[in-house]
């Protein structure tokens, strides 16, 4: 029975099947070094309300996304039909927000809050929402599944550590509702909703990697376990944190106590990272008591 588990475990590979979705993420990384070779030549500011510089991150870290979730999708549960449902939306709704973000800001439009636009920009404006908001919804119908039985089953490490990062994107994304909502990044006199947002985003790639090394280590797995729920719990406070912090209208990086216990949290969600990578006895066994 064990060696039909680890068979099964052996024949799913990171960004299998997703080809397309990987093909995707690298347009992002190819708009945003157009993108920035303008900046360089010309700025990023564009008369009245664009800015090319603010295509280039989206661009890059919308690619950063896709590439990561394009990652994960073979460990999940969803069926062919489902799974094929949700790359092709996610393209869909990627390249429509490649397109806004960028064709916008270079004719010098908000593309997300429209001021003096024309009554087509508005209309784009307004699509944009709603694209956000099916990103949204397609991403938590797809969340979901790495909280089934079914996808523990097949990497339990590497999936316990998904699904700490999908509690995280859920951060992310209502983090994104806010700055909607809000009509703007910024909030009282410092807070600045974007770290809030971004920072819940890059857990798709830090606690998930965290499970890969534990996978490859010498620990037992309760050992193992132990350190993907140190990292993921740490890292989840840490980001409640700093949208706590926000939501105050406080900076993260001006000393307080809270920014320093959300910075101590993250640094704590580093730490098994060194001990995978070092593996000192006196760790190991601290781990595996």
């Amino acid at each position: 029975m064990n060696h039909v588990g680890m068979g099964k475990k052996a024949s799913v590979t990171f960004f299998e099947g997703e080809k397309w979705l990987v093909r995707t993420g690298l347009l992002g990384f190819l708009l945003a070094a157009i993108c920035g070779v303008w900046v360089l030549m010309h700025g990023g500011p564009v008369s009245p309300d664009g800015d090319v510089m603010k295509a280039v991150s989206f661009n890059a870290a919308l690619g950063i996304f896709l590439l990561s979730t394009a990652a994960i999708m073979p460990f999940t549960t969803l069926g062919k039909i489902s799974r094929a449902i949700f790359r092709w939306s996610y393209i869909l709704l990627a390249l429509y927000s490649y397109g806004v973000e960028t064709v916008q800001n270079f004719r010098g439009i908000n593309p997300r809050f429209v001021k003096g636009g024309t009554p087509f920009d508005e209309l784009v404006g307004d699509v944009f929402t709603f694209v956000a908001l099916f990103l949204v919804l397609f991403y938590l119908f797809a969340a979901v599944q790495f909280f089934r039985s079914k996808a523990y089953q097949l990497r339990p490490e590497l999936v316990l550590g998904i699904r700490y990062a999908m509690i995280a994107i859920m951060l992310s994304f209502a983090a994104g509702i806010w700055i909607s909502v809000n009509n703007g990044r910024f909030v009282g006199q410092h807070g600045n909703i974007i770290w809030f947002h971004g920072l819940g985003f890059h857990a798709l790639q830090f606690v998930p990697f965290i499970a890969w090394l534990s996978e490859r280590s010498s620990f037992r797995v309760v050992a193992r376990k132990r350190m993907i729920h140190l990292t993921g719990i740490a890292y989840l406070i840490g980001l409640i944190g700093v949208g706590y912090l926000t939501f105050l209208g406080s900076p993260i990086l001006e000393w307080s106590v809270l920014s320093f216990l959300s910075i101590v949290c993250f640094l704590i969600a580093l730490l098994p990272s060194i001990l995978l990578l070092l593996r000192p006895k006196s760790s190991a066994q601290f781990f595996q008591q």
